[in-house]
């Protein structure tokens, strides 16, 4: 039999698991598929069988006997029996309710228990001798303990395992944590969610209240427990206490006394009877004695130590109290009641008398505290008391985020990582986080930022987490956006990708499995919300009413493993139609993204602009803009010509070298090249140095032209004399490169300013350009020509990179 399923089998509600005792039976019930996980084959091993599930039944009453257990197969469809130990099966899932029914058999008390106030309220008597109510654990994934019990005291435990839908269980979502935990190894950790994995100790930092009361709620009763051993046997310093006191009541007499009365012989008196001193045949009794006492001081360094424990953990409480208030999460009476019992238990323990000490100044460890009962526990759970917690298979149970959020967190942090592996980190404190309540959380806005450099062109670019745009309507929060500076301009081009814990199966039957042939994808709803972010994110400069669109792109990121797949989808292909779009994002499938990043890191100004949709003209617009020859470049046949030229401000060519008189009108600047045949021999500039805008021009015969006389040329002959405002040197010649000017070559400035070579400036189709400016961008390049003067080639015939 094949794990495809019917469509009928992942609608029907079947009993997934069945217990029988004595005293009850236990029913739970609910969909055994689901169509996402049935549609991607998910938490399944590379041989395509099921992964195995945990599934654990405990019985804590002597009172109760479980006689048997069924658990549903989905492989057969059937409910079978199952023994505690035995392999189960993926039957749990995120997003589903499951129907919780206890029958009772006996009169007896039985209530439900589980630590999420939300489920434990779902579940209540119907009658006297039902339970149930509907279980859903939402986008919570991992364990999760259902727990019977009578009079408060623990009946029958049942765990079971909770399974993501939109990603792989053991590939995937542990992946994700693993990451995250990497870079920020408290930022999954949550406070008594509905699931939870199982963490152990690891040295921190920076430790959260989630951590501490964790950690605190395991070690507890131990704690109490090792304080009460030493309240029977406390460490105490004993010292002598010296006091003059009648002799009567002098309790203890020794050599410091006769040495004292040797001192005070005033302080005797004859006594023939009782006299203790004898003196020349006379005896004498002191009225005052020196008296030495034994006291015993229980102010030693580690009773202070003890009692500062207790001090912090009351702290702790303290603080956790008044987050869980201020949050509204002390809804649950059951946690007030822990809570309000931990803190009486602390208090209790502080009145000890032997506890009555001073404040610890410094903190030394002893053979006592290492070796002494009960100071020895209590030392060693202080230092487990300051560790954090590493998800792994140990003591503790500890929530974490929904994985709606911890996708998020994922996507910010795996774009991070892949674009700190090819660009250096401009801060090395990077990611802020919120240690402020009861979990670790990241800062939104500026301060989570991170800044890059591309040390191929030295670019600084932007990554922003949750960062909030204001606009003229209202407020975006897109969750990350890649914010980039180009140096040939100085425009901002900014795009969003935007984590989407949502994913459409494109399941047989449905409208989205015939809109995109069958490929699964992000929901059409969050592609609407990325035209939304594109359109509504606009910036206007300081004092100026206009508005301008700064949001060049927009994507979804969804967790979808197959890419190859993904790239026939209509919202792949959208990316370069439009610009908005989606990319598949898993730890196993990060290419497409990745390369979409460089694409545009890379990307020229013109190209990143192009991406963007466009009003309509625009083409015409920029064609002319781009491809208008405007510019002449005149060449420069001797240097008297060059400093006459410079000197007066003018520039005279033949007419007969404009063969198309139109272009007179358009010209708006002249450029001046000093060829290497005429300016090579005197260590003069060669190349393109000097160029200036255009104030007039006319047409003169040559002999009205007296700046600079002619020998060769007859006074008839027709001249184009341009007057320039002014000449402008260029902060990097135009160099030869193996080409030249003969006479006069035509140009667009758009190429003017960015040419490096002369060859460069014979580029003029669309094709060309794009080429040419996408090279650039990756170093220099290298422009070959038919011909070695620009002015008598026909066409380009290659644009490769110079190295």
């Amino acid at each position: 039999m094949t794990d495809s399923l019917h469509s009928g089998s992942l609608k029907k509600n079947v009993i997934l698991l069945y217990i029988e005792t004595n005293l009850f039976d236990l029913y739970l019930e609910g969909k055994p598929y689901h169509p996402t996980v049935d549609m991607l084959q998910l938490h399944r091993t590379e041989w395509r069988e099921w992964e195995q599930a945990d599934l654990h039944v405990s019985s804590y009453s002597k009172q109760l006997q479980v006689l048997s257990i069924a658990v549903f197969n989905p492989k057969t469809g059937e409910l079978e029996p199952w023994q505690n130990k035995q392999a189960s099966f993926p039957i749990f899932y995120e997003t589903q309710t499951y129907g919780l029914l206890v029958e009772k058999k006996e009169e007896i008390d039985l209530t439900f228990y589980h630590e999420n106030f939300a489920l434990r309220e779902a579940v209540v008597p119907k009658g006297k001798h039902i339970l149930s109510g509907n279980l859903n654990f939402q986008n919570e994934i991992g364990f999760t303990e259902l727990e019977l019990r009578s009079y408060s005291s623990s009946l029958l435990k049942l765990r079971m395992e909770v399974f993501p839908v939109k990603m792989d269980y053991k590939r995937d979502y542990h992946a994700i944590l693993q990451d995250v935990n990497h870079q920020i190894h408290n930022l999954t950790f949550d406070f008594l969610r509905k699931t939870y994995q199982l963490t152990g100790l690891k040295e921190t930092n920076q430790q959260s209240l989630t951590e501490y009361f964790t950690i605190l709620r395991y070690l507890f009763d131990q704690l109490i427990k090792a304080v009460q051993r030493i309240e029977g046997s406390p460490h105490t310093n004993m010292h002598q206490d010296q006091r003059i006191v009648p002799a009567e009541r002098a309790k203890k007499i020794n050599y410091k006394t006769f040495q004292y009365l040797s001192r005070h012989p005033q302080l005797l008196v004859k006594d023939q009877a009782n006299g203790m001193v004898q003196v020349r045949g006379e005896r004498f009794a002191p009225s005052h004695v020196l008296d030495t006492r034994r006291i015993v001081n229980y102010d030693t360094q580690e009773n202070r130590f003890v009692r500062w424990v207790f001090i912090r953990i009351e702290r702790k409480l303290k603080d956790l109290e008044k987050l869980l208030k201020t949050q509204k999460r002390l809804e649950d009476p059951m946690l007030a009641q822990m809570m309000t019992r931990m803190q009486k238990e602390v208090r209790r323990v502080l009145q000890f008398d032997f506890l009555q000490v001073g404040f610890m100044k410094q903190m030394s460890v002893s053979l006592v505290m290492q070796m002494a009962p009960g100071y020895r526990e209590v030392y060693k759970l202080y230092l487990m008391l300051l560790k954090g917690l590493a998800i792994q298979d140990d003591l503790f149970q500890l929530s974490l985020k929904d994985l709606a959020t911890l996708y998020e967190y994922w996507c910010f942090l795996k774009i991070h990582q892949l674009l700190s592996k090819k660009y250096e980190l401009v801060r090395q404190d990077i990611i802020k986080l919120d240690y402020s309540g009861i979990f670790v959380k990241l800062k939104k806005s500026a301060a989570s930022t991170v800044t890059y450099r591309n040390p191929n062109n030295g670019e600084i670019f932007k990554l922003y987490y949750n960062q909030t745009l204001r606009g003229p309507t209202l407020t975006q929060k897109p969750d990350n956006v890649l914010t980039l500076r180009k140096v040939e301009t100085s425009t901002e081009y900014k795009y969003v990708f935007d984590a989407k814990y949502r994913l459409n199966p494109a399941e047989p039957g449905t409208a989205y499995y015939t809109k995109y042939d069958g490929i699964p994808g992000p929901e059409e709803g969050d592609i609407n919300t990325m035209h939304r972010y594109r359109d509504a994110i606009v910036y206007a400069e300081k004092d100026s009413e206009q508005f301008e669109r700064t949001m060049f792109g927009a994507y979804v990121l969804f967790p979808y493993p197959d890419e190859k797949k993904y790239k026939e989808h209509r919202f792949y292909k959208s990316v370069k139609a439009v610009n908005v779009g989606a990319f598949p994002f898993l730890p196993g499938s990060t290419k497409l993204l990745e390369e979409f990043l460089d694409e545009i890191i890379l990307d020229s100004p013109e190209n990143a602009y192009e991406r963007a949709v466009r009003p309509k003209g625009s083409k015409e617009y920029y064609d002319n803009k781009y491809s208008g020859k405007n510019v002449l470049v005149g060449c420069m046949s001797r240097e008297e010509q060059l400093e006459v030229a410079l000197q007066h401000n003018f520039y005279h060519t033949p007419l007969e070298n404009i063969t198309n008189h139109k272009i007179l009108t358009q010209l708006e600047y002249v450029a001046l090249y000093q060829s290497k045949k005429f300016f090579g021999k005197t260590n003069e500039i060669v190349g393109v140095r000097y160029y200036g805008r255009i104030r007039d021009w006319k047409i003169l015969k040559r002999g009205e032209i007296t700046v600079i006389p002619s020998k060769h040329n007859p006074p008839d002959k027709l001249y184009v004399v341009f007057e320039i405002e002014d000449w402008e040197t260029r902060k990097q010649i135009i160099l030869p490169g193996g080409h030249g000017v003969r006479s006069i070559a035509f140009t667009s400035k758009y190429i003017f300013d960015r040419a490096i070579e002369i060859s460069e400036l014979k580029l003029e189709n669309e094709e060309e350009l794009l080429l040419w400016r996408e090279a650039r961008r990756r170093g220099r390049v290298e422009v070959k020509l038919d011909h070695e003067h620009i002015d008598d080639a026909k066409k380009v015939t290659s644009v490769r990179f110079k190295e």
